[in-house]
């Protein structure tokens, strides 16, 4: 059985995008060991460097064509003393993960007391996921809303 306690290790990107610390993930989208093991968390994460990964797959290309090799060398304000496209990427990847666990997570109570909840956080999944969204917009500076004309 996993131990819950023991650090988790980093999950290495694939060197333009930067790592990700499961446990700065776990922390910052409040993300309860007691109920989300290492594994499933891992996991969570992982998918969600996939999506992004999608949706950043050009941007990426382009930053490496003109002499960026990583997301922090790509000319950025700098926040916190980081640049606030690492912390949008690392945004997105967390609120997608959350996202998922969450969507995954209540499943597992089928009584009607868990039905009601799962059907309460249906809203706030669409939230992450939006978020998560807004994030990788302003990475590639593409603006938040779309609107078609009927």
């Amino acid at each position: 059985m996993e131990d819950p306690a023991a650090p988790e290790a980093p999950i290495v990107n694939d060197g333009f995008f930067p790592d990700i610390d499961p446990a700065a993930v776990r922390e910052a989208a409040r993300i309860p060991a007691t109920s989300i093991t290492p594994a499933r968390l891992r996991a969570a994460i992982v998918g969600a460097i996939m999506t992004v990964e999608i949706d950043l797959r050009a941007y990426a290309a382009a930053q490496i064509a003109a002499g960026h090799a990583t997301l922090a060398a790509v000319p950025a304000p700098q926040l916190d003393g980081r640049s606030v496209q690492v912390l949008r990427y690392t945004r997105a990847v967390g609120l997608y993960a959350k996202a998922e666990l969450i969507e995954r997570h209540r499943d597992f109570d089928t009584t009607a007391a868990g039905g009601s909840q799962a059907d309460e956080l249906t809203p706030s999944i669409g939230e992450l996921r939006r978020d998560a969204q807004h994030a990788v917009r302003d990475i590639t500076g593409r603006g938040r809303t779309v609107v078609d004309l009927i």
